[in-house]
């Protein structure tokens, strides 16, 4: 347990070296990151995970304006600096991605190298983001849903291992609708978000029961949390105004799967292939992983550790 930022976080560490900081996403918690630890700290690494804010054993502050960007960013930074350390690697997955953009966009003098996995680097829309979505899906795109206080949280609740399996097992690529951007965005919110995902009778190869039960455990203290990060998209995009057309300018590299929704969002692909010409030290092209769905580290972690190792041992040396 770390004191950082006015909270205390929960975090896993192994290895020593130069540090690398990963951040899970939704809904999920340090233990995504299981298959990252060994091979980056055999590579020479000092690896550090927390249970981000809302998440797990950390704590999880009641506001939630206590969940805006500022303050995400603000835990990793000053969990680098609570380590010992003036500067790091920072690595994130799903909302994590944000985190760790945005920390090398506010702080490039502390990141020595972003990576992020599934969500691609944050160039801030013209409009805020939840008023957009709710004209465009007409109040059904699953951002708006989580932004109806306490609903999605109770749907979640009520049975949380059976809500992380189906999520789980809907957002993977081994779901028969995966990579369609037209299943998965919108919930009804008469029925919740959960009542059409199809409820699997055997996890995926990737995913143990073990690893449910872990998962499970971490959200005893219920899902608000977590989905008061969605309750702050217009805010963030507000409080981020003065870094509009601004690029991330540390070394950076970007991995997605071919079977995520999350880059086939409306105007995401068009992103992604602008990439190259939009981040000044993207490292190589963006990496896309054949048959992946959107559990990146956790379904292909020999190619993202092969990755992520090529690309952190070439900024060490």
């Amino acid at each position: 347990m770390i004191d950082v930022n006015g909270i205390r976080l929960h975090i896993a560490e192994e290895g020593e070296g130069p540090l690398v900081v990963l951040l899970h996403g939704f809904p999920e918690s340090w233990h995504s990151w299981r298959h990252q630890f060994a091979p980056l700290a055999a590579a020479g690494f000092r690896v550090v995970a927390p249970d981000q804010r809302g998440y797990g054993r950390s704590d999880h502050p009641e506001s939630v304006e206590a969940y805006s960007i500022l303050h995400l960013v603000g835990d990793v930074i000053g969990l680098i600096h609570a380590l010992g350390e003036k500067e790091a690697f920072v690595v994130g997955h799903d909302w994590g991605a944000p985190v760790a953009w945005h920390t090398a966009l506010l702080r490039p003098d502390v990141v020595r190298g972003v990576a992020g996995l599934s969500v691609p680097p944050p160039f801030r829309g013209d409009r805020p983001p939840l008023v957009a979505m709710q004209e465009r899906f007409g109040g059904r795109f699953y951002w708006n849903y989580f932004n109806r206080p306490g609903v999605a949280d109770a749907e979640f609740a009520k049975d949380p291992r059976t809500a992380l399996r189906k999520l789980f097992y809907s957002g993977s690529g081994d779901a028969p609708t995966a990579g369609r951007p037209d299943q998965g965005l919108v919930a009804d919110p008469a029925h919740g978000w959960l009542a059409d995902m199809t409820d699997p009778e055997v996890l995926p190869d990737w995913l143990t029961e073990q690893d449910l039960d872990e998962l499970t455990e971490s959200y005893a203290k219920g899902f608000t949390g977590a989905l008061n990060w969605y309750r702050n998209l217009d805010r963030n995009w507000e409080l981020t105004a003065a870094w509009h057309g601004a690029a991330v300018s540390p070394p950076a590299l970007y991995m997605y799967g071919d079977r995520d929704l999350v880059p086939a969002f409306p105007g995401t692909p068009e992103l992604i292939a602008m990439l190259p010409e939009l981040m000044p030290n993207l490292r190589r092209e963006p990496i896309m992983l054949p048959g992946c769905g959107h559990w990146t580290q956790q379904e292909r972690p020999e190619e993202v550790n092969a990755a992520l190792i090529e690309f952190l041992t070439e900024l060490r040396n």
